[in-house]
C-alpha cells in the first residue's frame, strides 16, 4: 500500500498534470479505468447522488467504505476518495475516519477547509490541524482551500490569492501532499498560485475555464472533474428517457 501511495503522489507534476475523470462507484470507476487512467478519484456530489443522498456528508461513512470497497475490487489502479470534510467533528476523529480509508486501500483522499453545511472557512489554524490528523495517518492528503468560492476573482484577485497561499503555507506544513483550489477559473490567479505554492496545486476543470493544455502551462499539477461527469450522465439518461417515453427511439 505504501508503493501505491508514493507512486500516486509521482503523478502529480506541475506542468504535466494527472487528469482524473471522476467516478462514483465501481461501474463508473471501471469505465474510466479502460479509457486508460492512471488513477481513479471518486467525487462526493456524484458519490451521494447516485444512491439518491445529498452531497455533504449525508451519505453515512460506513456506505463510503463499502463503496470503497467495490471501487477498489475492480481495480489495481490508485484510488483516491473525496472525504468532503473529513467525517470528523475534531481532529482526532478525522485521523480515525481518514486512518480506516488508509487501511481499506484508498491511496489518496480529498479533503476541505470548511464543515459540511457551513460557508465560513474554518479558523487556519483548526484547519491545519484537521488535515494534520490526515496525513500523518500515512495517506496522501488533497487540501481542498475554498478562498475562491463565492468570490469575484476579477475583482479581487490578489487578496484572495495571498490568502489562498497563506492557507497553502498551512496545509504543506500539515503534511497535505497538494493543494486544491476548486471554483476558480481566472489564468492569472491559477498561475500566481501555481508559481508560488509550496504544493503542487489541482484545479477543478470548468467548461468556461482554462483547458487541460493551458492548465497545464499554468503550472497545475492535478485537474478534477469533480461532479461533473456524474451530472452529465445524469443529463444524457433524462434525455433518453425523454426521448422513449415521448414515442421516439433513444439514441443508444
Amino acid at each position: 500500500m505504501t508503493d501505491k501511495i508514493a507512486a500516486f503522489r509521482a503523478l502529480h507534476l506541475p506542468g504535466d498534470p494527472l487528469i482524473l475523470v471522476n467516478i462514483w462507484d465501481a461501474g463508473s470507476a471501471k469505465a474510466v479505468a479502460a479509457a486508460g487512467a492512471k488513477a481513479i478519484a471518486t467525487g462526493s456530489f456524484g458519490v451521494a447522488g447516485a444512491q439518491g443522498r445529498a452531497d455533504g456528508e449525508d451519505f453515512p461513512i460506513e456506505d463510503v467504505f463499502e463503496n470503497l470497497a467495490r471501487i477498489l475490487s475492480v481495480t489495481d489502479l490508485p484510488v483516491t476518495i473525496d472525504m468532503e470534510s473529513g467525517y470528523g467533528a475534531d481532529p482526532a476523529a478525522v485521523g480515525v475516519s481518514v486512518g480506516r480509508a488508509k487501511a481499506a486501500g484508498a491511496a489518496g483522499i480529498n479533503m476541505e477547509d470548511r464543515l459540511p453545511g457551513r460557508s465560513e472557512l474554518l479558523a487556519i489554524t483548526e484547519a491545519q490541524a484537521r488535515y494534520r490528523a490526515a496525513a500523518d495517518t500515512g495517506i496522501f492528503v488533497n487540501a481542498r482551500c475554498d478562498v475562491f468560492r463565492g468570490q469575484d476573482a476579477a475583482k479581487d484577485g490578489d487578496a484572495l490569492i495571498a490568502a489562498t497561499l497563506e492557507r497553502a503555507r498551512a496545509y504543506a506544513d500539515a503534511g497535505a501532499g497538494s493543494l486544491f483550489v476548486p471554483f476558480l477559473g481566472d489564468a492569472r490567479c491559477i498561475g500566481a498560485i501555481c508559481e508560488a505554492s509550496p504544493l503542487p496545486v489541482n484545479i477543478l476543470r470548468a467548461k468556461a475555464g482554462p483547458t487541460h493544455k493551458e492548465l497545464a502551462a499554468l503550472g497545475v499539477a492535478r485537474i478534477s472533474h469533480g461532479h461533473q461527469p456524474w451530472a452529465a450522465a445524469m443529463a444524457w439518461l433524462t434525455r433518453q428517457a425523454e426521448q422513449v417515453l415521448g414515442g421516439a427511439e433513444p439514441d443508444y
